[in-house]
């Protein structure tokens, strides 16, 4: 087991190399760089997109254009483009740019934004409890709705129990999560109706004054709302997958063996059944938790105001700040294969019999 989890974290290292690699290479093409929005600025063509030019941080992306070249620099002086690509870093090769990424990176020196004129580890410090405080909450409470409701459904399965809770899934899955966190404002937020619960943030502007048990309960009556929302279309699916499972294991021959042996219900279920059925489900966790922090969540946090990670490389994408860009994606791309192999280890805890130990990575 030890030498699997060494292989797996050893992978680690040539999978983010990888991803960074193509998504630099994807970057070299799109059009519209820094360098490029920041003449368009100067020529009043850009809408006021950029708030800032600092320096820092530059070595990251896109391709360093000539001075002749670059796309808007017609009328502009070819010895100014030339220090605006050095100000962003881009007077050096492509490869250079790279591999100084590269090395920065495993340090986790992500550089300095080129907009906001902060280092991009402290933007994603302060950014990422919001979202990790999405995620794991959401995830936490939709499993543990959806695994008691999707047993609970197998073993009742075609009961009125199995029809009306069916239907409610049903609906909640057709409901897109950002509809929904509109619904809560206007009926609990203060829209039209109630206003139990806050608009935004997560936590009050005066909380650092409170003490803990307040402060505890202020963060919970901030981020209960947004919760709720992402939670509407997630258990959806958890539900349906935990019941199908269940359903599959109740009806092979070792369920059909236990039960002429003389074995309660309850034993079999949980004693037999369980550990099989949820090995799927917890297959599943990774990829759950992942994409309520990584894409289900923007839109929430834009309604809520929760300054969150996602809502920041949605910025930094608009924006063009390719530091902020490449800094979430390696931290996407980092947590998602941690909490993927923290799955691969769960399983030995639900089903003894899995020994990774003897397998390939």
């Amino acid at each position: 087991m030890l030498a699997y989890i060494l292989r797996r974290i050893l992978l680690i290292i040539p999978t983010l190399f990888a991803i960074i690699l193509v998504n630099f290479v994807i970057i070299q093409a799109a059009p519209g760089g820094p360098v490029d929005q920041l003449i368009a600025e100067l020529k009043g063509q850009a809408g006021g997109t950029l708030a800032r030019v600092s320096g820092g941080g530059g070595e990251l992306t896109q391709t360093a254009t000539s001075a002749n070249n670059t796309r808007g620099a017609r009328g502009l002086d070819p010895e100014f483009i030339k220090q605006l690509q050095k100000l962003y870093g881009f007077d050096k090769p492509p490869a250079e740019r790279f591999w100084l990424m590269i090395r920065n990176y495993l340090s986790f020196n992500f550089g300095t934004s080129f907009y906001q004129d902060q280092p991009v580890i402290k933007l994603i410090g302060e950014k990422l409890p919001v979202s990790i405080s999405l995620g794991l909450w959401t995830t936490l409470l939709t499993y543990l709705v959806s695994i008691p409701l999707g047993i609970r459904k197998a073993v009742r399965d075609g009961s009125r129990f199995d029809v009306w809770t069916s239907a409610v899934v049903v609906v909640g899955y057709a409901i897109p999560g950002f509809l929904f966190a509109v619904l809560l404002i206007v009926l609990f937020a203060g829209g039209s109706y109630f206003s139990w619960f806050p608009l935004r943030g997560l936590t009050s502007d005066d909380w650092s004054s409170f003490g803990w048990p307040h402060r505890i309960v202020d963060y919970f009556w901030h981020i209960t709302l947004p919760v709720l929302s992402l939670m509407i279309g997630s258990f959806a699916g958890l539900t349906m997958l935990t019941k199908n499972c269940f359903l599959e294991e109740i009806n092979k021959q070792y369920v059909v063996t236990a039960r002429a042996k003389g074995l309660s219900e309850r034993r079999i279920l949980y004693g037999h059944v369980f550990r099989n059925a949820m090995l799927l489900v917890i297959a599943g966790f990774p990829a759950a938790f992942v994409s309520i922090l990584f894409t289900g969540a923007l839109l929430v946090e834009v309604i809520f105001s929760l300054d969150g990670l996602g809502l920041l490389g949605f910025q930094a994408a608009l924006g063009r700040d390719y530091p902020i860009m490449f800094a979430t994606l390696y931290i996407y791309t980092l947590i998602g294969m941690l909490l993927k192999l923290i799955s691969d280890i769960t399983y030995m805890f639900v089903d003894p019999r899995i020994d990774f130990g003897t397998r390939g990575a």
